[in-house]
């Protein structure tokens, strides 16, 4: 850990509940900012319970296969480590090349059990976005079974209810997955959801790298994106407005949980902690060496800077 890193640690643990979002927030991903995530063209091969459809992507066939292999759950309960460095052995037997990864808004104790809510309980809710870009350039055809496959899970192990989930789909059936309407969407849960609440929030889709818009701030120049199905009409979704409409306003106490089964996924919720499976005898999460925080420091304002005179 270098300098300026373990500068930053300091501050963090001295003014993270002024910096850090409130909520405690945490994203599975199937890949590095860097790298491209695997569709799956048969998901029966992850012994899938009952699987939607025989296409599907990597990372939440994966996590599927681990967690819900022929509709069972595992016999003894596994913790943030064993499920992720399950997920990295079942890629690595299949030759995918790309490396499944925890992030967080706050460090988590990635060896406690792996959870999507808090245990005394309160509201859970979900959206879950499955995007197969129907009759365009770059179709997909694993996405809605993603989602379908995922939504099984979440009801029939963590007690999320039909009524409590939304969902959007391009298969003429459900609310379509516009960028309008993944960001209302978006938006609704974190007004609706209150300490004590989980949410729940999974992406099956394309992924993207545009020009970062503010200058300086993404390190490779680049912000990741998520791809709504009217991309060519309206634009892609930044991690900016991720950031700004998802994770930053969430409420304190609330547990949200997003997987992002996409391309160029690995930081495109801004957390600034990260996991990564095979790190040896010392699993644990830590700060994320390669992540920019001119992006935190400028939402949150001049918290680091009131204090700086103490440091000195």
């Amino acid at each position: 850990m270098g300098p300026m890193i373990r500068f930053i640690k300091k501050r963090l643990e001295k003014k993270g509940d002024a910096v850090l979002p409130g909520a405690d927030v945490r994203m599975i991903s199937g890949c590095d900012d860097a790298q491209t995530s695997a569709d799956v063209s048969n998901v029966a091969s992850f012994r899938l319970p009952d699987p939607a459809g025989k296409a599907g992507g990597a990372c939440t066939s994966t996590l599927l296969s681990v967690l819900y292999e022929d509709h069972q759950t595992p016999e003894e309960v596994l913790s943030f480590v064993e499920v992720l460095t399950q997920m990295r052995q079942i890629l690595e037997r299949k030759e995918y090349t790309q490396i499944p990864q925890l992030t967080a808004s706050k460090p988590i104790d990635v060896q406690a059990p792996f959870a999507l809510a808090y245990p005394e309980g309160g509201t859970k809710r979900a959206v879950m976005i499955g995007i197969n870009y129907v009759g365009q350039d770059g179709e997909l055809s694993g996405c809605h079974n993603d989602l379908l496959n995922i939504k099984d899970y979440i009801m029939n192990v963590h007690g999320y209810e039909e009524e409590n989930i939304v969902v959007l789909m391009d298969d003429g059936k459900h609310e379509e997955p516009t960028r309008e309407n993944i960001l209302d969407a978006y938006r609704k849960v974190v007004s609706d959801s209150e300490p004590g609440d989980a949410v729940f929030c999974h992406y099956s889709g394309h992924g993207g790298k545009v020009r970062d818009d503010d200058w300086g701030e993404e390190e490779d120049g680049y912000d990741e994106t998520l791809v709504p199905v009217d991309y060519v009409d309206n634009g892609q979704i930044r991690d900016d407005d991720l950031y700004q409409i998802l994770v930053r306003p969430m409420k304190s106490g609330v547990m949200l949980t997003c997987l992002m089964d996409c391309c160029h996924s690995g930081t495109v919720l801004d957390l600034p902690y990260k996991y990564k499976p095979g790190q040896g005898p010392r699993e644990k999460m830590e700060i994320d060496e390669g992540f920019n925080f001119k992006k935190l420091f400028k939402f949150a304002g001049e918290v680091f800077d009131r204090d700086s005179d103490d440091e000195n």
